[in-house]
């Protein structure tokens, strides 16, 4: 049949002669045998064209004559049919691995058909399905798969899939490559989307890996030591990482990793941590670094996972310090002899601890805010707690003193400037940092005013790690202790030039240098009075025309317990030769020994009175003279204690090796004054509370000692100190309690 010159091709004879018979039988004849041999492509272009040119022909012609939805319609029963008769049975046959090969295989042939059929019918692609808003033949191909082929065997195929994932697993070795294209069939069934891979396979998938892991969980903390079993989780991690990059999707790698996290690690934290001989507590007192950052990084993995560790990790390092602290209160009451504040064996040790793990929190814990945290809680417990006479702030002190004053402990000065900013680190645990710097203050004036400094840079770099810690006002009297000497050098030098030129330099007067000082920025010192031998007086008569001439309006009060004196002393010696030393003593004992020139004897109360000095101040400088290693006055009676009935003379048997001979005296000072500590805190405390209030106006009690303390940063009163210092400005009237609520206070301006 025709119409005008075009011949018309009937339904029947098209579909069935030309491309039922030439192209689809041939197309599922290869599906079914394979090619033949020495074939390169299914079709060839003549062929193809052929085909596609009957299939286009059929879709131009003029209605009725117009076939396109009738082949739309052929081509999804051509599908259906292959897929039911061909295809369903085959994979039904199939189980296991079995069923993953023919599944990919028939998938293949699928995606081929699927090909070639769209090929056949583009036109239908490009005219019919668009304009009557139909899938796409690729679509509908696929739509075909899935409700008859996919829908019927996907649970099989899961199953099937998480039985091989769990014997690799266990080891065994398996087709990664049919894993993984039976995978991309699952994606492909969401056409688009990832909910029939998600809803099909993962979800049971993360089903088996917790029940897997939770066998694996049970039987690994039966066995295993806490290190041997996180090495075991560790693999798994990597194993199931690797695992989703092989071949599961890369959206899955997350979900199923979390899983086996919660089994391995969440669910039995507490038992790995705590595991006795293997836990992390025994990690840490066996150095077992590597174990450390093993378990470190495994449980940073979990949402506050790493809280349960760092808590032990604190526990454990104030286990160790307080070890320290109690081997020192056994040693204490071990020793008979009167305790020192000088213990650096102890610092030591705490200095090693606070290096050790700051090392470990630094290179295996990455310096993690947690254990950060767990170190200063473990070391503010440490520090604040004091056994013996002298607090943990003065031992600090003092052995700093140690480090900074010459003849000290040997190091180098890079040694030195590490050690002290190791003791800074310790020192900011302090509870009472005032307490620290009052008893460094003394000892730093100590070792200024008698020279005993071992390097001036070191003294300034200790003041300003200080400085840095803690702030400015802290260290500003240190640092106007060093300004005074450094001003007092150019005065040492202004009064060598006035001794030179002095108009009574004919006058005998000692080679003289005296410091200048700033009261305030020194430590308070006993001033005894004294009378002075006459060429001592000249010596300070003769500074102070200097110093008036000047023109300072300044008082200087001198003070003779600090300076130090130079004496070239004669004792009988052998053959009736007269032996001579050089002497070097404090102010107050050459004050004492130039009493006996005259060569008299005195009692203590005669003493005393030709000195003028007070008999409590006596006391201590002649019992250095008379009861010390060098007895360069004897005492009758020879005890080692003082009284007032005592005679004293020259000893005319003193004898030494030495030709110089330096004889020490006790203090006058006690090396911290607690007293004026406690007065400062309290101007302390004072000046908080009215800072809050002028700002605050109005405060209950409660939120008043929360911002009081705050703001304190060198020491911690407690409730009741801040109250005291409340009542006191309550009884001042620079605050009151306010009427409709005493436990409010109001500020009074």
């Amino acid at each position: 049949m025709s119409l005008g010159n075009a011949k018309i091709i009937r339904f029947e004879s098209g579909w069935e002669e030309e491309i039922k018979v030439k192209a689809l039988g041939r197309l599922q004849d290869h599906l079914n045998n394979g090619a033949e041999k020495g074939q390169d492509k299914l079709f060839n272009n003549n062929d193809y064209v052929l085909t596609y040119t009957v299939c286009y022909n059929m879709c131009t012609q003029r209605t009725p004559y117009n076939w396109s939805e009738n082949l739309y319609a052929k081509h999804g029963e051509t599908i259906e049919e292959y897929l039911k008769d061909h295809v369903l049975g085959a994979l039904k046959e199939k189980t296991d691995a079995f069923l993953l090969k023919e599944l990919q295989h028939r998938w293949k042939n699928h995606m081929i058909m699927n090909k070639w059929l769209q090929k056949f019918f583009m036109y239908l692609d490009r005219y019919y399905v668009k304009h009557h808003s139909l899938p796409t033949l690729a679509i509908a191909g696929l739509r075909k798969f899935k409700t008859l082929i996919y829908d019927e065997v996907k649970k099989d195929v899961a199953n099937a899939m998480l039985v091989i994932i769990d014997e690799e697993r266990d080891g065994k070795v398996v087709d990664r490559d049919l894993l993984r294209q039976v995978v991309e069939l699952f994606e492909s069934m969401g056409m688009g989307s990832l909910d029939s891979y998600t809803a099909d396979l993962e979800e049971p998938l993360l089903v088996t890996t917790r029940e897997y892991y939770a066998r694996k969980r049970e039987e690994w903390i039966a066995k295993d030591s806490t290190p041997d079993y996180l090495i075991k989780a560790e693999k798994a991690l990597e194993d199931e990482k690797e695992r989703v990059l092989n071949y599961l999707n890369s959206h899955s790698e997350c979900k199923v990793l979390r899983v086996c996290e919660e089994e391995l690690l969440e669910k039995c934290q507490k038992t790995l941590l705590d595991k006795e001989g293997s836990g992390c507590k025994a990690l840490l007192a066996n150095d077992k670094t590597e174990d450390l950052e093993r378990m470190f990084a495994l449980f940073n993995r979990l949402d506050n996972g790493l809280s349960p560790m760092a808590k032990i990790v604190e526990e454990y390092i104030a286990f160790v310090g307080h070890s320290f602290i109690d081997e020192r209160e056994a040693r204490l009451k071990a020793e008979e002899k009167k305790e020192k504040p000088d213990d650096p064996d102890f610092i030591k040790k705490l200095l090693g601890c606070h290096a050790k793990y700051t090392d470990v929190i630094k290179a295996h814990f990455t310096n993690h805010p947690n254990f950060q945290k767990a170190m200063k809680e473990a070391f503010t417990d440490i520090m604040n707690r004091s056994v013996g006479s002298y607090t943990n702030a003065e031992l600090l002190s003092t052995f700093s003193d140690r480090i900074l004053k010459a003849g000290g402990e040997k190091m180098s000065e890079t040694e030195v400037d590490s050690s002290l900013d190791k003791l800074v680190e310790l020192f900011s645990y302090l509870d009472d940092k005032d307490f620290f710097g009052e008893v460094f203050r003394n000892q730093l004036a100590k070792r200024l005013l008698n020279q005993k400094s071992a390097s001036d840079d070191l003294e300034k770099a200790m003041i300003s790690k200080l400085k840095v810690q803690v702030g400015t006002q802290f260290t500003s009297k240190m640092e106007g202790m060093l300004n005074d000497l450094s001003t007092a050098l150019e005065h040492e030098k202004a009064f060598k030039e006035f001794r030179e030129n002095d108009s009574e330099k004919s006058r005998k007067v000692l080679d003289t240098a005296v410091q200048v000082l700033t009261t305030g920025n020194w430590p308070t010192y006993q001033c005894p009075e004294i009378s002075l031998p006459n060429q001592m007086q000249l010596a300070v008569d003769q500074f102070m025309r200097f110093y008036n001439a000047e023109g300072t309006t300044r008082r200087v009060k001198w003070f003779y317990s600090l300076g130090t004196v130079k004496i070239k002393a004669a004792f009988p010696g052998k053959e009736g030769k007269m032996s001579t030393y050089d002497l070097e003593v404090a102010t107050l004992q050459a004050a004492a020994i130039m009493a006996f020139e005259d060569g008299k004897s005195y009692t203590f109360t005669e003493l005393a009175d030709k000195l003028m000095m007070d008999p409590k101040f006596l006391k201590p400088v002649m019992h250095s003279l008379c009861c010390g290693k060098y007895k360069v006055i004897a005492k009758n009676p020879s005890t080692s204690k003082i009284t007032d009935k005592d005679s004293f003379t020259v000893n005319k048997k003193f004898k030494s090796p030495n030709k110089k001979v330096k004889i020490p005296m006790a203090s006058l000072d006690a090396n911290a004054n607690t007293k004026k500590v406690e007065e400062d805190r309290s101007i302390t405390i004072d000046a908080a509370l009215v800072r809050i209030m002028k700002s605050r106006k109005t405060l209950d009690h409660q939120t008043l000692i929360a911002e009081v303390l705050s703001q304190l940063h060198f020491f911690k009163p407690n409730a009741k100190q801040i109250k005291k210092r409340i009542e006191s400005l309550l009884e001042r009237e620079y605050l009151e309690r306010s009427e409709d609520n005493p436990g409010h206070y109001n500020y009074l301006a």
